[in-house]
């Protein structure tokens, strides 16, 4: 497993944003609540990237504190648009599989370039 997520990683860097193509995207999410750890997540993902979009998907292993690993499925498309020169908008749409309910999530934004 350590293998495969070294090589993930390694391909994840070698990838430059500027090719459009397939890609490896291994990426780890943990979460505190005040100094309360609540787990990680890790996604073990394979995508392609087109001209100011990408899609992924593949394996997540769910590991809660003091709880039991499990493996979901989940997946992620984003894009973003340049409205001017210096002003760009992005967009994400998540979902991960669960037990009794899947979850989804979004995430819009802006940036500034100075």
């Amino acid at each position: 497993m350590k293998s495969i997520i070294a090589s993930g990683l390694l391909l994840g860097m070698a990838h430059g944003a500027a090719i459009a193509g397939p890609y490896v995207n291994v990426e780890a999410n943990s979460g505190w609540t005040g100094s309360d750890y609540g787990g990680t997540s890790i996604d073990n993902h394979v995508g392609y990237e087109g001209n100011g979009w990408s899609i992924q998907g593949g394996p997540t292993i769910v590991a809660p504190d003091g709880g039991e690993t499990e493996v979901e499925l989940s997946a992620k498309v984003n894009g973003s648009v340049s409205l001017t020169d210096n002003l760009s908008a992005y967009g994400e749409l998540s979902f991960i599989t669960g037990d009794t309910d899947n979850g989804y999530g979004t995430k819009v934004g802006a940036t500034y370039k100075f």
